[in-house]
């Protein structure tokens, strides 16, 4: 409703009667079950910019119009997502996401798309997208008068002369229907046939991502807020595509009740272990977070935090891919995992910052990027196989024996750690080698006596 007349009608109240234009007393009349709502502009606002915002994932250029209508120059798009068909079965089911009821029309000019995709629905043309500028005037020929923005002032004067459609409005001389109607009306049709070039204005990506949204109720269960969260997912998909941006960490804050009974928001933090910008794996991650929530407050708002931001690497093309999947498939699987059973249950050998041989070894979540200083050993000069405890070896004809004598091709790799823990060590390790080409590590015990060992061997 806005002031006390009926702006826009469901489905089922259409049914019953209900109309544009209508009052609050006959509303009631007609359909007492009819839930009348005030119009919100400010939500409306942001409800339009949260879906410019998911439509920046097709196409950087997007452009608001009147009357709730967008526009999307998706030219450089089309071989990317499989066509002009696929394209917008894609824009629709993002919009159908955020809630939105969409009308899509495509055609070769921004003005001929609007028109076709604001055509009433049973109007004459057979279709309303089209990728030829022949094809296009096709379809508009057949549309009424009315489509055209800048007519409406002189709709009863066009018809009462015959121009019923864009064919027949054409056909009137121009001078004179510029003189009647003003220029206006002649260069919406000329842009719209691609007569005359379109200028539009391209809405500005912002620096910063913050995407917020209000549930509808006080919700008591965390997988019933997936609705929202795949709304601010599509937001922020969009706006990293835009950027040219990877996320690798993501927060989803549910807040709770504020005021005097304030609860603290509860933060869902999500890690990936590869950057990516992708909506159906940041949603499948997210959903299985919420599937292992149990909320302690009911939840009255979500706000999506993008905390790691990289740059976009997309994957390269290859003409023969790798057998058993790409590596990135693996990746997923694991980010998958964590977000099931929990990152601490995930876990991955990574390095230590020690140089001692037992204690160098870590596990650490899957989803951790490891880091590796400029210090830290060469993880392939290490062998495959650390022995629990070093075997102390004999000698003979002073050189180290171990099922024969062993022959010493590299090193020494000399280690001092562990005075900080009162561990401390004192070795020279080396790369030996046996009679039969065997390799094994072995180190001499830097103390008073001086004694070998060994600690690993190599497959």
């Amino acid at each position: 409703m806005e002031h006390g007349q009926v702006r826009s009608v469901s489905t089922l109240a259409t049914a019953d009667g209900v109309a544009p234009g209508m009052r609050q007393a006959g509303v009631a009349a007609l359909s007492p079950d009819t839930v009348s709502l005030d119009r919100d502009t400010a939500r409306e606002a942001e409800a339009i910019n949260a879906l410019a915002l998911a439509m920046m994932r097709f196409t950087p250029e997007v452009a608001q119009q009147p009357d709730f209508g967008m526009l999307l120059d998706v030219g450089a798009s089309l071989r990317l997502f499989g066509g002009y068909r696929a394209l917008c079965q894609l824009v629709a089911d993002s919009a159908n996401k955020l809630g939105f009821t969409v009308w899509l029309g495509a055609a070769p000019t921004a003005g001929g798309a609007w028109m076709l995709a604001r055509a009433p629905i049973g109007s004459r043309p057979p279709r309303r997208r089209c990728v030829r500028v022949d094809t296009l005037a096709n379809l508009l020929d057949r549309l009424g008068v009315g489509s055209v923005a800048a007519a409406g002032p002189h709709l009863d004067w066009l018809r009462g002369i015959g121009a019923v459609d864009l064919a027949s409005l054409r056909r009137l001389p121009r001078a004179g229907l510029q003189r009647r109607t003003g220029a206006q009306l002649l260069k919406e049709l000329d842009r719209a046939y691609g007569d005359l070039p379109e200028m539009q204005r391209w809405i500005a990506v912002v620096p910063q991502f913050a995407g917020y949204v209000e549930t509808f109720d006080r919700v008591e269960h965390a997988e019933a807020l997936m609705h929202g969260a795949t709304a601010l997912i599509l937001q922020m998909t969009g706006w990293l595509t835009a950027q040219q941006l990877a996320v690798a960490a993501f927060a989803l804050d549910l807040e709770h009740e504020r005021g005097r009974a304030a609860v603290a928001p509860t933060t869902l933090e999500i890690r990936l272990a590869e950057p990516t910008w992708k909506e159906p794996h940041l949603l499948r991650l997210l959903k299985e977070r919420l599937a292992k929530v149990e909320l302690t407050s009911p939840v009255i708002a979500l706000r999506l935090r993008a905390l790691d931001l990289q740059p976009m690497l997309p994957p390269t093309d290859q003409l023969f891919p790798e057998p058993g999947g790409a590596p990135e498939d693996f990746t997923r699987l694991l980010e998958v995992l964590s977000a099931r059973l929990g990152p601490e249950n995930v876990l991955t050998p990574a390095l230590a910052s020690d140089h001692r041989p037992e204690s160098c070894n870590s596990w650490v979540p899957a989803t951790t990027k490891p880091t590796r200083g400029t210090g830290d050993p060469d993880p392939l000069a290490r062998p495959s196989l650390l022995l629990p405890k070093p075997i102390r070896l004999l000698m003979r004809d002073n050189r180290p024996f171990y099922t024969s004598a062993l022959r010493l091709i590299k090193g020494p790799e000399r280690i001092e750690a562990g005075w900080w823990n009162d561990q401390t060590v004192g070795r020279d390790y080396y790369i030996a080698q046996g009679s039969d080409t065997t390799c094994y590590w072995i180190f001499l015990e830097r103390t008073h006596e001086a004694q070998w060992y060994l600690h690993g061997l190599y497959g």
